[in-house]
């Protein structure tokens, strides 16, 4: 038996001053009946409590929320429950509130507990299978006092390429009812697949022949004006010469006069 102590609060209560006390502010429902979030017992109201935090964070660690967890009321009253929805503080990732589901004794609870994958696939191992893990929670049925904090899947069953395990193959521990589907699947192995080397695509001669004769023209085109270019100021200086010859002449001419 695990035990937390508790004691009740005013709902209206500042949180802030509870975590400052070194207290976790928590709820639990009494529960009958059939029940929802996987939890059989129907809501029959809530009560707002708080836990010593230290004592809360091992207790949770230790049992998980598929484990019962006796609640010891201060005021002598034991409730037997499961921890629920433990809000974490998101930047600290610890726990800032929590909620108890209480169930009546004798009943059986429906719950969803983690499943663990223990030992090596020879598939794995030997012929270099790929591991498939299609469910991380099984649903079950047990007393509370039967209720497992994880359930165990040996992977050492699936040996060749295709094996598979199935809800029906796992084994239970005693006072425990499968609830999942029998031929649910819970881990596969297959065969990897090799990636087909596509070949490199040929070079595509004729873009690079177009490309290259399309620069060749242009580099002709500018030849073609560069020279052009010079040939008229060539002829443009030869003028020039030739007037200024000329009128040295005339002067002369004039000066001989």
């Amino acid at each position: 038996m695990i035990l937390l102590k508790a004691k009740k609060r005013e709902p209206r209560t500042n949180l802030s001053i509870i975590r400052k006390n070194g207290e976790l502010p928590a709820v639990f429902y009494p529960a009958r009946s059939e029940a929802s979030s996987g939890v059989s017992g129907k809501k029959m109201g809530a009560a707002a409590i708080s836990v010593v935090f230290k004592d809360f964070v091992k207790v949770w660690k230790e049992t998980g929320e598929s484990s019962v967890v006796t609640l010891e009321i201060e005021n002598g009253e034991n409730l037997e429950a499961l921890i629920q929805d433990v809000d974490l503080d998101p930047i600290r990732s610890i726990p800032r509130h929590a909620d108890f589901y209480v169930f009546e004794k004798g009943k059986k609870l429906k719950i969803r507990t983690p499943i663990e994958f223990v030992g090596v696939s020879p598939a794995v191992k030997d012929l270099g299978a790929i591991l498939v893990k299609v469910l991380h929670e099984l649903a079950i049925e047990a007393l509370p006092k039967d209720l497992p904090k994880k359930i165990e899947v040996d992977i050492g069953l699936l040996k060749n390429f295709g094996d598979t395990i199935v809800a029906k193959d796992i084994k239970l521990p005693t006072g425990v009812v499968l609830m999942e589907k029998p031929e649910e699947v819970v881990a596969s192995v297959y065969e990897p697949k090799e990636e087909e080397e596509k070949p490199a695509e040929p070079a595509d001669l004729s873009a690079i022949e177009v490309e290259k004769k399309g620069k060749e023209a242009k580099e002709g085109e500018n030849t073609e004006v560069a020279g052009s270019t010079a040939s008229k100021g060539a002829t443009a200086t030869n003028e020039a010469k030739s007037a200024i010859g000329k009128e040295t002449k005339e002067h002369k001419e004039s000066k001989g006069k």
